[in-house]
C-alpha cells in the first residue's frame, strides 16, 4: 500500500481574511474623507479644466492632420503592416517554438521592460512590442505634421509623449509580469499595500498625489547631509549668508560666494562628504561663502528680481569685503542662481562695481530663445492662469515646480515609482538626491511672474537693455570679466546648446567646457569617483555643434579643470580664516543655518 502524499502547499498565498477586512475598511474610510475634502478645496479655489492650454494645441494639430488624409492613411496602413507581422511572430513562437526577429525592440536603457519574462514570456513580449508600436505610430504622426505653429508642435509633441508614457504596459497591474508574481507570492497583499501607499501620498497632498519617491524619515538636514562646518555669519528676509570652516592652514585671497537656484536648496552641493562641493571647495583652499535663501510665503509676495540682487548678491558682497577685507571675489552662480548672477553682473558693469573678479555659470541659461521642453509650460494662457493662481496665495508652491521637472524625466520620476509603491506594494529606496528633490521651495508671486515673462517667454536678458535690474539697464556685453561655463550634455531643464548660446553674449573671456550626464549628476561629481567625462575647447566659435567638433574629450570630473582656470585669476594665499570672527559678524546659528530647514 502506498504511502499518502505530503499535504502540498499552494502556489499562491491566501491573504488572511481579517486583516484583508480591517484594511479594506480603513481604506474606505480614508478614501471618502479624501473625496469630500477634496471637492470641498475644489469649489472654494475653483476647478481649472485646461490649465496646462492642451486642449486648443491639439484640436490646432487635428485640424492640419484632416486636411492631409493620405498621411494618416499612410501611418495606418504601416501600424497594420507591422502589427500582423507581430501576430505571426507571436503565434510561431507558440506554437512551434521558433524565434523570430522581434517587429520593434526598446531601448537597452528602458528600465521598464528590464524584467526578462517582457523577452521570454511570448504573451508578455506580444504587449512590448503592441505597445512599442503604438508609441512608435503616435509619435510619428504628431512630430509630421505639417503647419503647426513651432510651439504649438512642441507641446503637441511633449504631451503626447506623456500620454504614451502613461499608457506602458509595465504601469498596469495585469500586463506587469513582475507585479502579477508579486501577487502570486504575497496573495495580493502587495497591492493592498500599494492602495494604502496611494492613499498616505493623497493624504500628503492634501488630495494631490504627490508621490513619495524616498524614505524622506532617513535624512536630516545638517544630521546626515549638509554636514559641512560652518556658521551663519549674516541674514536678512531673502537669504542666510553661511561661511565655511576652512581645512587648509592657508586659504585663497579671493573669498568665494554661490549663488544656488532658489528654485530648489542649496545642499545639493553638500549632501554628503563624499560628493560635497562645498567640502572639496574648502580643500582646495577656498573661503567659501554660500547663500541659503529663504522659502518665502505670502509675506513675499512682492519681492521681485531686483529683490533679490539687493538682498542676495550685492547683501552678501558687502558682508563678505567687510569679512575678509578683499575688494574682490569670486562667484558661482547656479542654474537660475546664475541667471542672476549674470543679471547682476550687468548691473555692475553698469554701474562700475568691480567687486566681482571672476563668474562661473553651473548649467545657467542667460539666453531663452530655445529654453527646451520646459518653454512647453510658457504660453499667454497658461502664464495668466499661473498669475491668477499666484496672486491668490502671494506664491508658486513649491510641489508644483517639481511635478513641471519630474515630467521632463516622467519615466523615471514619476511612472517607476508608480509601479514600485502602488502596484508593487514597496517602501521607496532612501536616496539622498531624491530626498533633496522632493524638499522643494515655494517662489515670490512677483518675482517669478518676472522671471518667467522676462526671461523665458520674452527672452530679455539676451538683448542689450531687455531687461533693468533697479531702473539700470542691463547688457551682458559689457560684462569683461573672466566666464567659465560648465553645461551638461544630457541637461533637460539648461539645454547644452542654449546655454552655449548664452555663453557668447558675454564681453570678455569665456570658458565654456561641456560635461557628461545631466543638470544635477554632470555638476556634483567629484574626482574621487572617477565618473563621467567632459569636454574642454579653448575656442568659443559661432555655433556648438563647431566647439563640439573642435572639443578635447576628457576622463573624469570638470572639477579640477575649473580649479587651474580659477587660481590662473589670482593664486595669492593669506591665513584660513574662522568663520565667525570678523568684528560685527559673529556666528548667528551653526551651518546649515535654519532657514533651509523650512519646509514647504
Amino acid at each position: 500500500m502506498n504511502a499518502p502524499m505530503p499535504p502540498q502547499e499552494p502556489d499562491i498565498k491566501l491573504p488572511d481574511p481579517e486583516a484583508l477586512s480591517r484594511s479594506m475598511a480603513d481604506i474606505a474610510a480614508r478614501s471618502q474623507k479624501l473625496v469630500t475634502e477634496w471637492m470641498k478645496r475644489q469649489a472654494a479655489e475653483g476647478m481649472e479644466m485646461d490649465p496646462l492650454n492642451i486642449g486648443s494645441a491639439f484640436m490646432e494639430m487635428t485640424t492640419k492632420l484632416l486636411s492631409n488624409p493620405a498621411q494618416i492613411m499612410e501611418a495606418q496602413l504601416g501600424l497594420w503592416r507591422d502589427y500582423m507581422t507581430l501576430w505571426q511572430n507571436t503565434a510561431r513562437r507558440i506554437w512551434s517554438g521558433e524565434e523570430p526577429e522581434p517587429v520593434i525592440t526598446h531601448d537597452p536603457r528602458d528600465k521598464r521592460f528590464a524584467d526578462p519574462a517582457w523577452r521570454q514570456n511570448e504573451i508578455f513580449d506580444f504587449i512590448k512590442q503592441s505597445y512599442l508600436l503604438s508609441a512608435r505610430y503616435i509619435n510619428d504622426v504628431v512630430t509630421h505634421v505639417d503647419g503647426l505653429d513651432p510651439k504649438t508642435a512642441r507641446k503637441v509633441d511633449f504631451y503626447a509623449r506623456q500620454f504614451i508614457n502613461a499608457l506602458s504596459p509595465s504601469n498596469f497591474a495585469l500586463t506587469n509580469p513582475e507585479v502579477l508574481r508579486k501577487a502570486r507570492e504575497t496573495g495580493g497583499e502587495n497591492l493592498v499595500r500599494g492602495l494604502n501607499n496611494l492613499l498616505n501620498d493623497l493624504e500628503h497632498g492634501r488630495g494631490n498625489l504627490r508621490i513619495k519617491m524616498t524614505d524622506t524619515e532617513a535624512f536630516n538636514v545638517g544630521g546626515n547631509i549638509a554636514v559641512s562646518p560652518g556658521k551663519v555669519v549674516y541674514q536678512n528676509e531673502l537669504m542666510q549668508l553661511i561661511q565655511y570652516s576652512p581645512s587648509t592652514e592657508q586659504a585663497l585671497a579671493r573669498p568665494l560666494l554661490i549663488l544656488p537656484p532658489w528654485i530648489n536648496k542649496f545642499y545639493i552641493l553638500d549632501l554628503r562628504p563624499k560628493n560635497s562641493l562645498v567640502r572639496w571647495l574648502v580643500s582646495q583652499g577656498h573661503t567659501v561663502f554660500m547663500v541659503s535663501w529663504v522659502n518665502p510665503d505670502e509675506r513675499l509676495a512682492d519681492k521681485n528680481f531686483d529683490d533679490y540682487m539687493a538682498g542676495g548678491v550685492l547683501a552678501a558682497l558687502d558682508a563678505i569685503e567687510k569679512i575678509t577685507r578683499q575688494p574682490k571675489i569670486n562667484a558661482i552662480g547656479y542654474c537660475l542662481g546664475g541667471t542672476l548672477l549674470a543679471a547682476t553682473l550687468g548691473y555692475m558693469a553698469a554701474k562700475g562695481d568691480e567687486r566681482i573678479a571672476s563668474a562661473t555659470f553651473f548649467v545657467t541659461l542667460t539666453d531663452f530663445s530655445d529654453a527646451g521642453e520646459l518653454g512647453v509650460f510658457i504660453d499667454e494662457e497658461q502664464l495668466s492662469t499661473l498669475e491668477e493662481k499666484m496672486s491668490k496665495r502671494g506664491y508658486l508652491e513649491g510641489n508644483e515646480m517639481a511635478t513641471t521637472f519630474n515630467m521632463l524625466r516622467a519615466n523615471d520620476l514619476i511612472w517607476s515609482f508608480v509601479v514600485n509603491n502602488y502596484l508593487l506594494g514597496q517602501e521607496p529606496f532612501p536616496f539622498d538626491l531624491l530626498y533633496w528633490n522632493s524638499d522643494s521651495t515655494r517662489m515670490p508671486a512677483a518675482m517669478h511672474s518676472f522671471y518667467l515673462r522676462n526671461m523665458y517667454q520674452k527672452n530679455l536678458l539676451s538683448i542689450p537693455g531687455g531687461i533693468s535690474m533697479k531702473g539700470v539697464p542691463v547688457d551682458l556685453g559689457q560684462v569683461k570679466i573672466p566666464c567659465y561655463f560648465l553645461s551638461c550634455r544630457e541637461d533637460h531643464i539648461a539645454p547644452w546648446m542654449s546655454t552655449y548660446k548664452g555663453a557668447r553674449n558675454f564681453g570678455g573671456k569665456v570658458r565654456f567646457v561641456l560635461a557628461a550626464s545631466g543638470h544635477i549628476a554632470g555638476v556634483v561629481n567629484p574626482p574621487e569617483g572617477g565618473k563621467y567625462n567632459h569636454f574642454i575647447n579653448a575656442d568659443l566659435p559661432d555655433t556648438p555643434d563647431e566647439w563640439f567638433r573642435g572639443a578635447t574629450e576628457i576622463a573624469g570630473s570638470w572639477w579640477p579643470d575649473w580649479q587651474r582656470w580659477v587660481t590662473a585669476q589670482n593664486s595669492g594665499k593669506v591665513p584660513a580664516r574662522e568663520p565667525g570672527k570678523a568684528r560685527g559678524f559673529k556666528a548667528l546659528e551653526d551651518a546649515p543655518g535654519s532657514y533651509v530647514k523650512v519646509r514647504s
